[in-house]
């Protein structure tokens, strides 16, 4: 992963539990450098151990913090300086979730190792919207509950996530269904 999204969680961990539980989950993850440089790619599981690694340091579950760093990661990106691309997905909850991939093809041309994921819109109502998730990394569905909550209040939407359908030998993706 690219150290953009490192460097959230490490501004997520900063910001609401301390340096000194950053540097704690840092030394468990075997991560020495000082920081993590943006545009760079990671590997993945640097990622996973960092997660792991401050599940057991906060004493939360790594769903909870990953679904956190979700939220985090949309008003993070925005005031890291992508904003602006994140304005030009759409100007509604459903427009930008439609334009999900499209967003992925942009931020692409910045970063060219970008594994995205891939997003299916189906079945929108006036007041919801069912989001199908594909990836090629494993455990990220609570990560895109909490961006989904994100974008639920960058939209001014107050949003009810259910995951209704699970990846496995049947189906081939994750299905969240996004009620407003």
């Amino acid at each position: 992963m690219y150290g953009l999204v490192n460097k959230a969680i490490q501004d997520l961990v900063c910001n609401n539990f301390g340096e000194d539980k950053w540097i704690e989950i840092k030394k468990l993850s075997g991560f020495e450098d000082e920081g993590f440089i943006g545009l760079e790619s990671y590997p993945d599981a640097l990622t996973y151990a960092m997660v792991k690694n401050a599940s057991i340091v906060l004493g939360k579950d790594a769903s909870i913090i990953m679904e956190a760093f979700g939220e985090y990661w949309i008003l993070y990106t925005a005031k890291e300086g992508y904003g602006d691309m994140l304005d030009l997905a759409g100007d509604s909850l459903t427009q930008f979730l439609n334009n999900l991939d499209m967003l992925h093809n942009r931020v692409n041309n910045i970063m060219p190792e970008l594994v995205a994921p891939q997003f299916t819109t189906r079945n929108e109502t006036s007041n919801s919207i069912e989001l199908e998730y594909r990836s090629k990394r494993v455990g990220m569905e609570s990560m895109v509950i909490g961006l989904l909550r994100g974008l639920g209040k960058r939209f001014d939407k107050e949003c009810t996530i259910s995951h209704i359908q699970v990846k496995d030998e049947i189906n081939d993706c994750h299905v969240f269904k996004i009620d407003w």
